[in-house]
């Protein structure tokens, strides 16, 4: 009786979590990590590493067939191991992978691209759509759509830390999440926030292959640490 009352408190509080609860949960924790395997358990072994080391926001990304099936066994098991957890996806390009995440309990939905449809999608379910832009007047036209955060991508290639700090000096209301190309040392997370970074979205220089190929999430656990850590100094 405790534990169904427990799991119905938890699927309530995923419920009630809407767009600008996520977004707020980015601007606390600065830095998103991303990653996608079929194997399950290997997708468990690096989401629980990267909360322990204080990431509660993770991006799923949508690559490779019946990936949505790994992303609702991800969920469930999510919302019983650590129900503050804030699951989302990436890699979204069309509004009906939108439906299928959402569907599912993805909180939030990033993509590489502007895809207006995805807006309309996102918007009336109150999810937070994040889409992927690289010039001044794509993130205008995506805020116009409602996109409360937009992904600068990719990053590094599109202008980098010079081009936002640029394009925040006319426009200090947008808010920007790099991602592409970030890595998790202070000299490059330093760059991107001091430039006015939303916050950050890092994958393979974060969540290595050499992680993977070992195992070492002990490793990967102290990368996400030390990366809070460095987020929160570069803040103060």
């Amino acid at each position: 009786m405790k534990l169904s009352l427990l799991l119905s408190a938890q699927s309530i509080v995923h419920i009630l979590m809407k767009r600008l609860d996520v977004a707020l949960a980015m601007r606390e924790t600065g830095a998103i990590p991303l990653y996608y395997s079929p194997d399950i358990d290997l997708m468990k072994d690096v989401v629980s590493a990267c909360y322990r080391g204080g990431l509660n926001i993770f991006e799923f990304t949508n690559r490779g067939e019946f990936a949505h099936e790994i992303f609702a066994k991800l969920v469930k098991w999510a919302r019983k191991e650590m129900p503050d957890l804030v699951l989302g996806v990436g890699t979204v390009v069309e509004p009906g992978t939108c439906s299928i995440y959402m569907q599912l309990g993805a909180k939030f939905i990033v993509s590489p691209l502007l895809n207006e449809d995805m807006a309309r999608v996102c918007n009336r379910r109150k999810v937070l759509w994040i889409p992927g832009c690289a010039t001044a007047s794509e993130i205008n036209r995506a805020e116009e759509l409602g996109a409360e955060v937009v992904k600068l991508f990719p990053g590094p290639t599109v202008g980098g830390a010079d081009f936002l700090k640029a394009y925040l000096g006319p426009c200090p209301w947008s808010n920007i999440m790099p991602s592409g190309g970030v890595s998790p040392t202070e000299e490059n997370l330093a760059r991107w926030f001091n430039a006015g970074a939303f916050c950050v979205g890092m994958g393979s220089q974060l969540i290595s292959k050499e992680i993977i190929k070992n195992k070492d999430f002990a490793k990967l656990e102290s990368l996400s640490r030390e990366s809070v850590e460095i987020i929160k100094k570069i803040r103060v």
